[in-house]
């Protein structure tokens, strides 16, 4: 009962974040002067026609109220200023546009998982020996250097010297092709870094801290060698506040990471988000800031239900 009241209350505090966030993100876009983007000397005429009818003009809370009832009725609007998507509807051209966003997440996080908690584990069984110094240092490097610049050396020594991956994704569909598999490697291990180096990081701190706890001197005197009692005890209480991170991590894939997406030419959400915003195409700009933030909160939640579920001390701290 504690648990289902906990995820209540859990679930009305996400809505009630979301609808905070997406009411300042739309008085604020809608603050913003209309700017039309024309390329041909008739589009203008087009666009403000195609505006007047969307009723961009009306007052903001006239603009909201009717928002929001086009969303409840499945429209969530027309591209305007968007050249390339001009009077196509924002939700089609989301929906093309998510699976390369999707795919190098979901790549880069069953790279990244288990090579970051392999490192973090090695780490602390060989704590303040040289091999932990040399794995710490590499983390502090990799969780210290923005990904912009770990995207480029990528680009710079896999793709330009070594020549092992093209230096942009591959156009098309055929998302499951061993060359556009190749072709999204670049985008794949600049993402990893940083997820290799927060999970070894993390995975490290937690498991030395249990190393030392007076339960693992127990099940030494008991007559379990090093390595059993790490395996049969130490993981696994290590990992209770790990897996929830990694149960997020998995949620979050959709997110995408808009540099990493724009400096490969990776045709997903992250370039769209951009492009939205140096075009100022409105509805482009609200469906996927409603999207990055609705991600989020539901990863957010996610990992805190799951302390619950996992650890079972929380269910008995309850009462």
């Amino acid at each position: 009962m504690y648990m289902f009241k906990y995820i209540l209350k859990r679930l009305g505090l996400m809505i009630m974040t979301f609808l905070i966030i997406f009411l300042i993100s739309f008085v604020l876009i809608k603050r913003l002067p209309i700017v039309i983007n024309v390329t041909i000397g008739q589009d203008k005429e087009i666009i403000e026609a195609t505006l007047i009818a969307r009723g961009y003009y009306d007052p903001i809370p006239v603009q909201l109220i009717n928002y929001i009832k086009r969303i409840f009725q499945g429209d969530f609007g027309v591209g305007v200023n968007l050249p390339e998507y001009r009077n196509k509807p924002v939700w089609d051209v989301f929906v093309e546009k998510l699976p390369p966003t999707v795919l190098i997440n979901v790549y880069s996080t069953i790279f990244s998982v288990p090579l970051g908690i392999a490192l973090g584990i090695f780490a602390a069984l060989k704590k303040n020996k040289w091999q932990d110094h040399v794995i710490s240092t590499g983390v502090m490097v990799f969780i210290s250097v923005p990904s912009i610049v770990t995207a480029f050396l990528v680009q710079y020594i896999f793709c330009f010297k070594l020549k092992w991956f093209p230096l942009t994704m591959k156009a098309g569909f055929d998302y499951f092709s061993p060359s556009m598999f190749r072709s999204m490697m670049p985008a794949v291990i600049a993402m990893s870094f940083g997820s290799i180096a927060g999970y070894a990081r993390f995975t490290r701190a937690e498991l030395t801290e249990v190393l030392t706890s007076d339960f693992m001197l127990l099940a030494r005197t008991k007559g379990l060698t090093r390595g059993q009692a790490t395996l049969h005890h130490a993981l696994k209480n290590a990992m209770v506040p790990i897996f929830p991170s990694i149960v997020g991590e998995f949620i979050s894939v959709l997110s995408g990471s808009l540099i990493i997406e724009k400096i490969y030419s990776i045709p997903g959400v992250g370039g769209l988000y951009l492009d939205s915003i140096s075009y100022q195409d409105y509805d482009f700009f609200m469906m996927l800031s409603c999207f990055y933030i609705l991600i989020g909160l539901v990863a957010a939640i996610v990992i805190d239900l799951s302390y619950g579920f996992i650890d079972p001390r929380i269910r008995m701290g309850a009462k």
